[in-house]
């Protein structure tokens, strides 16, 4: 009965903020609130050039759309990132730590300090041939089909090869932790049905056995990998339930910012067929670029947050210790005071300002560096071997107002052209060393 009672309760709560976000936006025209549904996720570009500045929300915070404030307040010591509801919808935060990403320091100091050797310029340069064969790989199987989706043939399984890859992760488990990482990023910005609650929950528990096994295997027989690294460090660095937490944000952050990076930078190329032709004449120049004009226009990650941790002057005015600043990315990267035409989309443009798409300061994103190599890797070789790529069908865009990107995406790309040999046979590639 006392489970009954909580799933009543919880499924009274989901339902009445659902319904609270339909009043707010489509009869009191809540721009927050028309975030969260099917206007935010069509376009929330143009939500965002309706809102001020910086102003308050409906529930008590505050918003802002300014690249300046939301530069400030990112890097600004006296916010940090305490886990607690921005909206009265359930948040994944209530069933899955995400370590670090969740924390202030100096647990975040420690905690991040133990990952970011992973993500070295050295251990990118001993990645790059795993990710240019992988995507060759692909590219192969897409090509002999001839239409394919971009996203469930492509986009998604370079990343979880690479992140499983860098974990250590054995092949035989790939798959199930791929599938359990999709079903957790999904919960991100809130869990939307009763159905995707017990989802999370299996993956969840089946995640952590996953984990935990992978834990024991790696005492016996270590690697050079990340998940050894972390079992090495238990009881000093990272405590023995500080680690399945950390495997799960490597897990979903290592892929789900880069799934939707190359969905979006594809969909913004096939919009803009000038664009694309121009990457397809000088694919090895210009895919960085492309990329990065990508997580300008178009980021991933749309919004963040910060807690003020004491009173704090923002703006003209007092942000009140306990309450947050919502930083709207999507909006920030299209500042038209920062960003000359900040709703044309140009691989040419010159860089006059960084763009905010991995956030800033202390929490900025530890697996960007892999993030922007996968994509442009991604990003080139489909201009190399498919410069007639086009449309297909409908795209269809996940169901969330934090994280931007497609689900689906077909295309016809013809013949695919040549792969070209990058690297030897090898599953393994770590640092400099190929196994």
């Amino acid at each position: 009965m006392p489970d009954l009672r909580r799933t009543l309760t919880f499924a009274a709560g989901l339902y009445r903020s659902r319904l609270s976000f339909a009043y707010h936006g489509y009869v009191r025209r809540d721009p927050m609130s028309l975030l969260h549904l099917r206007p935010g996720r069509d376009d929330p570009y143009a939500i965002y050039r309706g809102m001020p500045r910086f102003g308050p929300t409906r529930i008590g915070n505050w918003v802002t759309t300014s690249h300046d404030i939301c530069a400030t307040v990112l890097r600004d010591r006296r916010f940090g990132v305490r886990a607690a509801e921005l909206t009265a919808a359930p948040s994944v935060a209530d069933e899955f730590d995400m370590s670090f990403l969740d924390k202030d320091p100096p647990d975040h100091t420690r905690l991040r300090r133990l990952a970011q050797p992973a993500f070295s310029p050295k251990q990118m340069a001993g990645y790059r041939p795993r990710v240019e064969r992988t995507v060759d790989d692909l590219l192969d199987r897409a090509a002999a089909g001839g239409e394919f989706d971009l996203v469930s043939a492509y986009a998604a399984p370079l990343p979880i090869a690479v992140i499983t890859d860098l974990l250590g992760v054995p092949d035989a488990d790939a798959d199930r932790f791929a599938r359990y990482g999709t079903v957790i990023a999904s919960a991100l910005d809130g869990i939307h049905s009763l159905s995707h609650a017990a989802r999370l929950q299996a993956a969840n528990r089946e995640l952590r056995e996953l984990f935990e096994t992978l834990f024991e295997l790696r005492r016996r027989e270590p690697a050079d990998d990340l998940v050894s690294r972390i079992v090495a460090a238990e009881g000093d660095r990272i405590q023995s339930h500080e680690m399945v937490p950390m495997c799960n944000l490597l897990l979903v952050a290592g892929f789900e910012t880069t799934v939707n990076l190359i969905g979006n930078a594809v969909n913004a190329l096939l919009n803009h067929p000038e664009q694309w032709a121009a990457l397809c004449a000088d694919p090895a120049g210009l895919a960085g670029a492309a990329v990065e004009e990508t997580l300008r226009y178009d980021p991933p990650v749309q919004r963040t947050a910060r807690c003020a941790l004491q009173d704090v002057e923002l703006d003209g005015h007092t942000v009140r210790r306990g309450q947050f600043v919502v930083t709207l990315i999507g909006a920030a990267n299209r500042d038209p005071s920062v960003f000359p035409a900040p709703d044309t989309f140009d691989i040419g443009r010159a860089q006059t300002a960084d763009h905010l798409a991995f956030s800033s300061g202390i929490h900025y994103c530890v697996g960007q560096p892999l993030a922007r190599l996968e994509a442009e890797i991604a990003v080139r070789r489909l201009a190399e071997r498919m410069p007639d790529l086009r449309r297909a069908g409908p795209l269809r865009r996940r169901v969330s107002s934090i994280v931007r990107g497609p689900i689906r995406l077909p295309v016809r790309g013809g013949s695919g052209g040549p792969a070209r040999s990058v690297a030897a046979p090898g599953r393994r590639v770590q640092g400099d060393q190929q196994q």
